[in-house]
């Protein structure tokens, strides 16, 4: 269960549906935003927070406070009017400006002389990379979407669409405000929003200057390699969060993804292999589940880029449970990408310039790449990932920049084992929203 269209029928107006989940093995830092059409520009979303088990050590002393900083760009234009604007073939515009916790400028994050805080970075925007950083003080990086990193220390953060970071930040400046700032990356004019990080019973104000931010790509895919899995500390479980093996492990498969925005029947689309992604009336998980034909097929979608004409269609991938698969993200564009999976973590394992090319893997890390849920691309680059299908079910792949996403730019993994069974997949919750070809199915 999933919350999109390929897995769930929408919550209709006036109505409800309350989803209960086990988080277990996913500590860490998490947002959470509506799905459905383009409602995530209206501002509804959160940020969500897994914390350790007791009997789980930190690898990090006790803290002093725990901040969310979800960041965005933002709209003037209701959600309804961008929907429009998308349906009519226009690409979305330059953002109105940036928000953090919903606030232009004077959202508050407060600190302890002396004290370290966790600041759990979210960008919840719809379009655009943003940097993230504090007058003054550093960025310890502790934490990325569940994975415990390599404590490196950074002046800034480079935090792209739907990912998260979690860092820790030791107040130990003289006590007075400081400039909290989120400004555009990869943009040609540059918006900046700023927040107060307030050192506790003092009152001296704020003082500029603002600090800089870096400007060039080099600096941010340095940042991005530079980013590791801690394989030391441990994880949900008193183990190290290394014990799986990911780069002694061959992948049985490899799917390149590459997206383009091609025009179809004269209009702008979004599309992965020349494939624009269509939602059917039925979704996807109850059309497999109660074995309803003719919704989607294997066919569809080619596993590489085909070169061909784009045209819409239904994108689904075929996959077993517990095949172990290499992805390539390639990104012809002059823009940067992000994509997202759900239902999965994944090693980012490789990024490179340019066209990937098969001896590329001579480049991967394949050591301590951190294990996340969402990877950027590179403007002409692309980025390469390992990903165990070990959670069957019917699971979306997207872009997480969302004009795209509604525009076509996503597919879906059905992973599938004929045995049914409680310890590979639960059964169908008896509070399902049924529609399309599934309304009237009995739920057993």
């Amino acid at each position: 269960m999933d919350g999109v269209l390929g897995t769930n029928c929408p919550i209709p107006p006036n109505g409800n549906f309350t989803y209960r989940f086990q988080p277990k093995d996913q500590i860490g830092t998490y947002f959470y935003f509506p799905t459905t059409l383009m409602h995530r520009a209206a501002g509804g979303f959160g940020g969500m927070t897994v914390f350790k088990r007791v009997v789980i050590p930190a690898p990090y002393p006790p803290l002093a406070g725990d901040h969310q900083a979800l960041i965005g760009d933002w709209y003037k234009t209701n959600h309804k009017d961008l929907q429009k604007m998308l349906d009519m073939g226009r690409p979305l515009a330059f953002p109105d400006g940036i928000l953090i916790n919903g606030h232009a400028n004077g959202a508050y994050f407060y600190a302890d002389p002396g004290k370290t805080c966790f600041i759990r970075i979210s960008n919840v925007g719809l379009q655009t990379t943003l940097n993230f950083r504090i007058q003054g003080h550093k960025l310890k990086l502790v934490e990325v979407e569940g994975s415990h990193t390599i404590q490196n220390v950074y002046d800034s953060i480079d935090v792209h669409v739907g990912q998260s970071y979690g860092v820790l930040v030791v107040a130990d400046q003289p006590p007075k405000d400081y400039y909290v700032v989120a400004s555009t990356r990869f943009t040609d004019r540059v918006l900046t929003s700023t927040a107060i990080f307030h050192y506790r019973n003092t009152n001296i104000p704020l003082s500029l200057p603002l600090p800089p931010a870096p400007t060039d790509v080099e600096w941010s895919i340095n940042q991005a390699r530079s980013i590791r899995w801690n394989l030391t500390t441990n994880a949900a479980r008193p183990n190290p969060q290394g014990s799986f093996h990911y780069g002694l492990i061959k992948p049985m498969r490899r799917f390149v993804l590459a997206n383009s925005a091609p025009l179809i029947n004269g209009k702008l689309r979004y599309a992965v292999n020349e494939v624009s992604y269509i939602s059917p009336e039925t979704p996807l998980k109850l059309a497999d589940w109660f074995n309803i034909a003719g919704v989607f097929d294997f066919n569809t979608f080619p596993s590489v880029p085909s070169g061909g004409f784009a045209r819409l269609g239904t994108s689904v991938v075929a996959s077993s449970l517990h095949d172990y698969v290499e992805i390539i993200f390639q990104n012809n564009e002059n823009t940067i990408q992000t994509w997202h999976i759900d239902g999965f973590s994944f090693w980012v394992v490789g990024m490179g310039i340019g066209q990937w090319k098969s001896d590329s893997w001579r480049t991967y890390n394949l050591v301590d790449a951190v294990s996340r849920h969402t990877t950027q691309v590179y403007p002409n680059s692309w980025t390469a990932i390992y990903l165990s299908m070990d959670n069957q079910g019917m699971w979306n792949a997207r872009s997480a920049m969302w004009a795209r996403q509604y525009l076509g730019q996503q597919l879906y993994f059905r992973v599938f084992s004929s045995e049914r069974s409680l310890a590979r997949e639960y059964s169908i919750p008896h509070n399902t929203l049924l529609c399309g070809r599934a309304r009237g199915m009995l739920i057993s």
